[in-house]
């Protein structure tokens, strides 16, 4: 099996009713890489998929795979296959003839079906499971037979649509761990659609963050994550102390704020103007309390309101005039109980990014 990549030029989906879920929008997915396309629900991140697998045509612009227009073909002619939510496993069939399924309509023999499915399930850690039926199965091992199966028709570029969300946590975990696995094993494009930042971070080689049909950011998981294009990115992947404020001065690429709790510096890779209205954005495990002169740039003055344990980290919030701080700090088996009344918090000028004031998550 070989991945194929996927180019989408300036593709956008407007329904009849007026409704535009995707607006134009140009993607490059490479070939053998494991992409997620992470949202909001409702943010058109379906809608694309949609579009690569061929189930809708785009309104306008194109869909390439493998450098090969796809534009009216229908999608048991492209090179996909498509996981769903609903994992549509067929109850009455034993697991190696749903994992040949796709194989016998192309007319590949039984025999050679049974060993193609047999060399899949070895693939996806189901060894010794082929004569049962779906029901004996586990919820992880279900979602296996289901990649299995979707494996099995050779698909250069697999599509998975929020495959995991009915899973337990635990377990969903770990099949982040064993999809992850299954793509390096096969070289496969995988296109992975989630609403669930932690999925994306573990898994992507790359991610698109989407909004409101509109793409904000693409990028390897840590630049999206340390280096957020926009105030949307920032708040949806991860959690964010934010501040608001005014650009009062500019230095070797750092911008200083003037916020209500005093000057603060950041990161600004916008090029911000002095008097400009902004945000200033730090992760709560980039905060840590201010004790002693070699303490961090940025410092703030607050009081403790409480402690929040979190097994591995305790959260700490402080009260700081109308903004409730976070820090998390790694649990040591006393973190956190020292600090109580007034504290100093703070935070290096390297860890704060600061951006034009724009809409946040959940806002």
């Amino acid at each position: 099996m070989h991945g194929q990549d996927v180019a989408l030029g300036g593709v956008s989906m407007t329904y009849p009713n007026g409704f535009t879920a995707v607006h134009e929008t140009d993607m490059d997915i490479h070939a053998g890489e494991f992409f997620s396309i992470l949202g909001p629900s409702g943010c058109g991140k379906t809608t694309i998929l949609r579009m690569i697998s061929g189930f809708i045509d785009p309104t306008q612009g194109r869909v390439a795979i493998g450098g090969r227009e796809m534009n009216g073909i229908g999608p048991n002619r492209r090179p996909t296959a498509l996981i769903f939510q609903n994992l549509a496993l067929f109850p009455l069939m034993t697991v190696w003839e749903n994992v040949a399924f796709g194989l016998e309509a192309r007319g590949v023999d039984k025999a050679a079906r049974r060993r193609r499915a047999d060399d899949l399930l070895d693939l996806v850690a189901l060894t010794g499971q082929a004569d049962k039926k779906p029901t004996q199965l586990s919820g992880g091992q279900r979602q296996r037979v289901a990649v299995a199966r979707a494996l099995a028709v050779e698909p250069a570029v697999l599509l998975l649509d929020e495959p995991l969300s009915a899973l337990d946590l635990k377990l969903r975990q770990h099949m982040r761990a064993e999809l992850k696995a299954i793509q390096r094993k096969t070289g496969v494009t995988f296109v992975y659609i989630t609403h669930d930042q932690g999925e994306a971070l573990t898994m992507s080689d790359r991610i698109a963050v989407m909004n409101l049909g509109r793409i904000e950011q693409v990028g390897p998981a840590a630049d999206v994550y340390n280096a957020p294009a926009t105030p949307f990115v920032a708040t949806f992947v991860g959690e964010q102390n934010v501040l608001r404020g005014k650009v009062i001065g500019r230095e070797n690429g750092y911008a200083c704020l003037e916020t209500p709790l005093g000057r603060l510096f950041g990161v600004d890779k916008h090029g911000l103007s002095e008097g400009a209205d902004a945000m200033i954005f730090v992760r709560p495990e980039r905060m840590r309390i201010a004790d002693g002169a070699g303490g961090p740039g940025n410092r703030i003055q607050g009081q403790v309101e409480r402690r929040d344990l979190e097994g591995a980290f305790v959260n700490l919030f402080v009260r700081a005039g109308d903004h409730s701080l976070s820090l998390h700090l790694t649990n040591s088996g006393t973190a956190g109980q020292e600090f109580s009344g007034t504290q100093t918090v703070g935070f290096d000028h390297g860890d704060a990014v600061v951006m034009p004031v724009g809409a946040l998550a959940g806002e």
